[in-house]
């Protein structure tokens, strides 16, 4: 399978009808991976990006990768479990754009993460699983909230996971603050309709990014033939479900889950 990761938007950049053109989107954990493909799928919609994460050097990287295609992207480093550093992204987005209409909610842990039985998980582990995939939705969304609300709307993508849904052994930690983004965004939608803000969530399956690559022996293969669409998923596949939610197509759409995952789980 081809990494989509790393794609060149270009072809893509004029006329995709999504109503995206000159949007201002915010994406976290944009280094690499599926936050990578998010900002360059943005980009290739016509949208200016600020692209975030705790890494800069990733972070310069997608920023390079989107103006060569001739795409507005800026860089901004930010700690998600931080309300200094979520405010500070917020005045960055507010200096570059004068303001935010699409927050990708995608900064996680899930590298490096060792699957245990739920009774021996670290609690120290545990916590910073909880800090980056849970309060850092929340840091974020509460920052950049009052931008969309000065703009009358906006839209907020949280990225969750399909294995909330088959409840992944020995993955506890994981599972549970995917469980919470999911319920966080529900309660969030129903709070900020009033304000034009709609809020939605992708649970994506397992997707070949360079963190799958590091965790699972074998990854191309992994629960192919489990799934109605027996091929791999790159990060490329999860792109569309995020310019949907956040465009006009999606206008009347809030609080809902949208399992990206070839028919997994269903079969």
């Amino acid at each position: 399978m081809t990494d989509m990761s790393n794609a060149n938007p270009a072809t893509a950049r004029a006329g995709t009808g999504l109503g995206l053109d000159g949007k201002r989107v915010v994406v976290t954990g944009a280094a690499g991976g599926l936050g990578r493909a998010f900002a360059l799928g943005f980009a290739a919609a016509g949208a200016k990006l600020l692209v975030a994460d705790i890494r800069p050097e990733g972070i310069d990287e997608t920023v390079a990768l989107i103006r060569a295609s001739g795409g507005i992207a800026e860089a901004v480093t930010v700690d998600v479990t931080s309300a200094a550093s979520c405010a500070a992204l917020a005045e960055a987005a507010r200096a570059a754009y004068g303001g935010a209409d699409v927050l990708i909610n995608n900064a996680a842990i899930y590298a490096g993460l060792e699957r245990r039985p739920f009774e021996e998980i670290d609690e120290a582990v545990f916590d910073r699983v909880m800090a980056v995939n849970v309060k850092g939705v929340w840091q974020m969304s509460r920052a950049l909230t009052p931008l969309m609300r000065e703009n009358g709307g906006g839209a907020i993508v949280n990225i969750a996971s399909a294995t909330v849904f088959s409840g992944s052994p020995q993955w506890m930690h994981y599972v549970a603050s995917k469980g919470a983004v999911i319920a966080m965004s529900r309660s969030m939608a129903r709070e900020l309709g009033a304000d034009g803000i709609r809020v939605n969530v992708i649970a994506p399956g397992f997707t070949l990014t360079e963190a799958s690559l590091g965790l699972i022996e074998d990854a191309a293969s992994y629960g192919v033939t489990r799934g109605a669409l027996q091929r791999a998923s790159d990060p490329a596949d999860m792109v569309g479900g995020a310019l949907y939610l956040a465009s006009p197509l999606a206008g009347f759409v809030t609080g809902q889950t949208v399992v990206i995952d070839g028919g997994r789980q269903f079969i």
